[in-house]
């Protein structure tokens, strides 16, 4: 009996012990007086997150496509490191502002950055310029608050005249031929688009014009261009709008897709209409073809597919960074939080919240130029 309260007594010993280890991780310190030894860093094993050298706070900007997914990642890189990372998710276009500025360390864009944006990068990346990891992938999700609808289904056609201002009420022939045997009410449509520049707008109509050029006849961008509809700021107000609007029909990511917000189903050609799923995104996602030259990763994307099961209206969201040139002060977070998001474990999060991992060859080369940042 004696022997066996010694034990008990050990047992809660040790996990005493533990728990008080444990404790000190999760707080972190900004102790870096242990110069290159990390045995006393925050954490830097915990959740297999590899810390390095990280410190101090990071200051981000850009896609509100992906805001979900970042405010996922921050907390679990957090917790590892102790690092502040403080990401605005103030749009694709204020995003690679504040980087050609020289504003923030990294900046999210659901775009990839064109030749203009690319030399104004090399004012702030010394000897360097900003280059696009494809980071995040997911559908554009089509919302719509109709009273008595569940269901519905779209092809881009109908879409592109709808956001244009051409079809104009729920009962329109177009609509209810598509979708037989289902009662659709007299009533205005309400369309909403993004008031801020964009890439979801970007990617959304580059889908539209791929797809039905007649009846969507702009040259598409981050910046809204057709006639009519209603605008809202950011992915989360026109989800918003969407919600508390009857008659109401929106674009935005499925993480945003809360609340009883219910989605379009697309008729791509295929044998049966597509619905909104990170795993139908990620068919979608896997015929894209990497077109940017040495460690620049832009995607180009099949917006056209017909393939069974795919859902074509989706984006890639890049974390456009310095390939060389990084500030010395904030590089060593920089690196460990964009190789915390390119592992499995990061990577994994991202099905957990609606959004659809890199498939493993573009993720794979991702890692590789993480590595090479300078």
């Amino acid at each position: 009996m004696k022997l066996q309260r010694m034990n008990r007594r050990a047992l809660t010993l040790g996990a005493l012990a533990v728990s008080g280890a444990l404790a000190l991780t999760a707080c972190g310190s900004d102790d870096t007086s242990n110069g290159g030894d990390n045995s006393a860093a925050p954490s830097a094993q915990a959740g297999n997150i590899k810390c390095d050298d990280a410190k101090g706070q990071l200051l981000a900007d850009g896609s509100s496509a992906q805001k979900n997914a970042i405010d996922a990642w921050v907390k679990q890189f957090t917790q590892a490191c102790g690092v502040q990372i403080n990401y605005k998710g103030g749009g694709s276009g204020a995003g690679i502002t504040a980087f050609t500025q020289g504003q923030v360390a990294f900046a999210g864009s659901d775009s990839a950055l064109k030749p203009d944006e690319v030399e104004a990068s090399k004012k702030v990346c010394s000897g360097g310029q900003g280059i696009d990891l494809p980071m995040v992938g997911g559908p554009i999700a089509v919302g719509f608050n109709v009273s008595g609808i569940d269901k519905l289904t779209l092809d881009a056609s109908v879409l592109a005249k709808i956001f244009n201002d051409q079809i104009k009420n729920w009962n329109d022939p177009a609509i209810a031929k598509l979708n037989p045997g289902v009662k659709l009410p007299d009533l205005k449509i309400q369309a909403f688009h993004r008031s801020d520049e964009s890439g979801t707008t970007d990617n959304f109509t580059k889908y539209l014009i791929a797809t039905a050029k007649s009846d969507f006849p702009y040259e598409g961008g981050k910046a809204w261009q057709a006639k009519g509809g209603q605008s809202a700021s950011g992915s989360s107000g026109v989800a918003q709008q969407v919600k508390q609007t009857n008659g109401a029909i929106g674009y935005f990511e499925l993480s945003y897709a809360k609340d009883g917000i219910k989605t379009v189903s697309l008729d791509t050609g295929a044998g049966a209409p597509v619905e909104a799923t990170v795993d139908n995104a990620t068919k979608a996602i896997a015929d894209a073809k990497v077109v940017g030259t040495g460690t620049d990763l832009a995607l180009e994307l099949n917006y056209a597919t017909k393939a069974a099961g795919a859902y074509p209206m989706v984006l890639v969201t890049y974390e456009i960074v310095c390939d060389k040139g990084n500030k010395a002060d904030t590089l060593p977070a920089t690196k460990a939080f964009l190789r915390y998001i390119a592992s499995e474990e990061g990577q994994q999060i991202l099905a957990e919240n609606d959004y659809a991992p890199m498939p493993d060859d573009i993720i794979t080369k991702v890692r590789t130029t993480i590595e090479g940042l300078s």
